[in-house]
């Protein structure tokens, strides 16, 4: 580390810090947790791996911090969707396109989100800000699933957890196997045409999974 990063670091802790954090997160994306090195986040945040460990503690600090800071992107995404200005079918549309479009600009969180599975998610419940990264998602989709049922355009008993769960897995699977299932249906998956395509399709299935059963009231009023 050079003099002048030295005092850098020292004048802007912040930016050090937040220099660190996103060098960390592209290694840990890259590498994986035990592939990831103090030496290259250090390199890339031009700052010692000493200072690393001064701001973050350790490598399991730091990957939590990590962690963190990608929630809390995502949580922050969330609360600015507005949807109260659309019809219940566009809202849940537009939700889904634009979670799945985030998911696709964020290939970090995909990649971070494998990593702590595999770690049983130790970091995530070590984490002091849990409370914070509790995602608003959930609620804003039991109120949006209440008006679609009060103006006739979704069934009743749709489970918000559930529906969230179906729209993750949808957009997350389709991400996280890319390469993969592109080597083995021979199609490149993560294309912009095919990706546009399978967010309009998956779209459609959340749709028709919440859907009201129009025939069966078209029948009673008949």
């Amino acid at each position: 580390m050079t003099r002048k990063a030295t005092t850098g670091a020292r004048r802007d802790p912040e930016a050090t810090r937040q220099r660190i954090l996103a060098a960390a997160t592209r290694e840990f994306s890259r590498e994986g947790y035990g592939g990831a090195r103090g030496a290259s986040i250090a390199r890339q945040a031009g700052c010692s791996e000493r200072m690393v460990y001064y701001y973050f503690g350790s490598k399991r600090g730091l990957f939590r911090a990590v962690l963190e800071a990608i929630y809390l992107k995502l949580r922050e995404f969330e609360y600015s969707l507005a949807l109260d200005h659309l019809e219940p079918e566009a809202a849940l549309r537009s939700f889904c396109l634009d979670v799945w479009r985030w998911y696709g600009e964020h290939p970090e969180f995909i990649g971070l989100l494998g990593i702590e599975n595999q770690q049983r998610a130790r970091h995530l419940r070590e984490s002091e800000r849990l409370g914070e990264l509790v995602s608003p998602v959930v609620g804003l989709l039991a109120t949006l699933v209440e008006r679609g049922v009060r103006a006739g355009a979704f069934r009743s008993g749709i489970d918000p957890v559930q529906l969230y769960l179906t729209i993750a897995a949808l957009g997350y699977f389709h991400l996280s196997n890319r390469h993969t299932l592109s080597a083995v249906l021979g199609e490149d998956l993560g294309s912009p045409a095919r990706l546009a395509s399978h967010r309009e399709a998956s779209a459609d299935v959340v749709l028709r999974y919440v859907a009201a059963d129009r025939s069966a009231s078209d029948g009673a009023s008949g």
